[in-house]
């Protein structure tokens, strides 16, 4: 006999249910709270099997660390308009307090190409006599801070699995465009608005090159750091080149400046000295003009917060894959935000994950996160003692330097992947690259977000069903030519995939169009891989069950699954649609189907119903690439 499913429950066993979901519902509530305040210092744990060879790994990656830090911060204090020291604040204070939270060995907090661009556009921007440029980044590096905390508490760092791959590296190939333009100008010895944009840059220098206003000086020199990197990079791979670079320039601008009334190019100590001093706590003092800014700066402070989220989540990954290590996201999102908070507390800039850093500490052979705070250590020892050298190196002498950087974020093999996988990937990367090439940096992280949704959303929820058909052989095969259609009183419609609610609609209008023939008296739903209802496709069944009745047709609905079930039942659908017209799936896969066409057979009163069936053409096309499986749907199984 054909097994009944239960009718909808009655009110005793509904509030039971009910009673019993609450319960449920709270004891997930309380383990849920539990875990949101269980972040750790997992360096601690490091220490207990701490070893002599261990801490001399981490001193050689910690001073290798610290080569490539230092001339990087001057570049990006360059790029910000800033005094050095707000930037080496952030290497020091953030590098160490995020060193703290992190369970990545080889992930380095500090500024970045992308967080320096970002937040120069800001400052340039909002920027006045009641709001200084420092004060602005300051309040900038608290607002992410408190962000990317409250999100790793809470573990929101796994929403980064939900963005496409495609707007990362489109956002980064944006940024090392940027980076280029922005520094071509220092190279080329002329001035630009500070936080220009990618067509102005380009402009400026062009009109430089065509008016003859450029500086043959820093040409030269940023020309001469080039061709030393080059080198150093083709002949002693293992020296930090950009440290040697920088170091041999430096003293060569020196020299002529005791030789030289005036020194032919820019220096660094003409952008803003890099003063002595060990790191000041400031605390928090929000002024009105601060606090009536904060508004406008949340939207920012959102996108960079996503931004860090997708490079912590992509440098651990990658890292942790070479070394083997687990990771725990919501430890680095909680990191980073502590390091930010504690840059604002210090005056210093906001920062994320550095790709180049995190790479340098793992090639550098670093066996815990004691490595970036020695770096820290490091880095506070040299700028005590050394800082008077890095204010005679050539401004063009660092131009060339961060154009390099800007090119290293322009992975090509990653790029080739995003235009040849799919033309929705090539899609989302020209419309992200255009986002940050032409529109603020903060909106364009959103735009290559929602264009990657939308497309997603738009192939999710655009299923296509294929007529097929018996043929003269018993086989099944597609209809080509409506024209050969049978005359058949049932169609089953074999529905696969994810029915939520951006394809329920779409969905009902097409099932309707094709039992809009007046000869199809039966419309079979086939269910057993339909997955994920929710209120919008339940309602889509129940409008389709109305039209088909209204008709003086009858639906079936065959194969469903335990979950589909559960929506169902929960949701009265059951009721409306009637329990003897609903089939669950059994072990043998056709044995729902064949129930349903005998229910449909009793609904005709006929004993040999005609049959016409509708499939997915392409899960039928990606099933026909794979090796030959035993068909499931033959003559032999429709047979009543």
């Amino acid at each position: 006999m054909r097994r009944q499913l239960r009718p909808a429950a009655n009110p005793r066993e509904t509030g039971r249910r009910s009673v019993s979901t609450v319960r449920d519902t709270f004891e997930a509530t309380q383990a849920i709270g539990a875990k949101i305040f269980r972040l750790r210092l997992p360096f601690l744990k490091e220490l207990r099997t701490y070893s002599l060879k261990r801490l001399r790994a981490d001193l050689v990656a910690g001073a290798t660390l610290t080569l490539v830090s230092i001339p990087q911060a001057i570049g990006f204090a360059l790029i910000l308009g800033l005094p050095p020291q707000a930037v080496i604040v952030s290497v020091i204070i953030g590098g160490f307090v995020g060193s703290l939270f992190f369970t990545s060995h080889h992930h380095v907090f500090g500024p970045t190409s992308s967080i320096s661009l970002i937040t120069a556009a800001m400052i340039a921007t909002y920027a006045g006599p009641d709001l200084p440029p420092i004060q602005l980044a300051v309040l900038l590096a608290l607002l992410i801070g408190c962000i990317q905390f409250l999100a790793g508490m809470l573990n929101f760092g796994e929403v980064t699995r939900f963005i496409s791959l495609a707007v990362v590296v489109a956002y980064s190939t944006g940024i090392g465009l940027l980076l280029i333009a922005s520094q071509i100008l220092n190279v080329l010895g002329l001035h630009a608005a500070q936080g220009g944009s990618f067509v102005g840059n380009i402009w400026i220098a062009v009109q430089g090159i065509a008016s003859g206003r450029i500086s043959w000086w820093s040409l030269l020199v940023g020309a001469l750091t080039w061709m030393m990197f080059e080198l150093l990079h083709r002949f002693k791979p293992r020296w930090p080149e950009a440290l040697f670079g920088l170091v041999v320039v430096g003293v060569m601008a020196k020299i002529m400046s005791v030789t030289m009334v005036d020194v032919p190019f820019r220096l660094v100590s003409e952008e803003g000295a890099l003063t002595a001093s060990l790191p000041v706590f400031a605390g928090l003092h929000l002024t009105a003009p601060e606090i009536s800014v904060i508004p406008s700066l949340l939207g920012i402070a959102v996108a960079i917060s996503i931004l860090g989220m997708l490079e912590a989540t992509s440098i651990t990954k990658s890292l942790a894959a070479k070394s083997g290590q687990q990771i725990e996201p919501r430890q680095e999102l909680a990191g980073m935000g502590a390091a930010n908070i504690a840059c604002a507390l210090f005056s210093g800039v906001p920062g994320s994950s550095s790709f180049a850093r995190s790479a340098v500490n793992f090639q550098s052979g670093a066996s815990s996160q004691l490595s970036s705070m020695l770096s820290s250590l490091v880095v506070l020892v040299v700028v005590l003692f050394i800082t008077p050298a890095f204010g005679f190196i050539p401004v063009a002498a660092l131009g060339a330097h961060l154009i390099r950087v800007g090119m290293k974020m322009i992975n090509v093999p990653q790029i080739r992947i995003a235009f040849r996988s799919t033309r929705s990937d090539a899609v989302v990367f020209v419309v992200t690259l255009a986002a940050c090439l032409f529109l603020k940096l903060d909106t364009a992280i959103y735009v290559g977000i929602g264009i990657s949704l939308a497309l997603f959303l738009r192939k999710a929820s655009a299923p296509s069903l294929v007529e097929y058909s018996f043929d003269d052989r018993g086989t099944l095969t597609a209809l080509e030519d409506a024209s050969q259609r049978r005359n058949q009183a049932i169609s089953i419609v074999h529905v696969e995939g994810e029915l939520f609610f951006g394809a329920a609609d779409l969905f009902q209008e097409q099932v309707r169009l094709l039992a809009g023939d007046p000869a199809i008296r039966v419309v079979i739903l086939r269910m057993k891989n339909a997955r994920h209802l929710d209120a919008t496709s339940v309602m889509s069944l129940l409008q389709l069950h109305d039209y088909l009745r209204k008709t003086g047709r009858h639906l079936i609905v065959s194969g469903i699954n335990p979950d589909v079930q559960r929506v169902l039942i929960d949701s009265g659908a059951l009721a409306e649609i009637g329990p003897e017209n609903v089939f669950p799936a059994e072990a043998n896969l056709t044995a729902s189907t064949r129930k349903a066409l005998l229910r449909a057979s009793h609904l005709l009163q006929t004993k040999s119903p005609d049959v016409r069936i509708f499939y997915d053409r392409k899960r039928e096309e990606d099933a026909a690439s794979r090796p030959a499986q035993p068909r499931e749907d033959t003559t032999r199984d429709f047979q009543i």
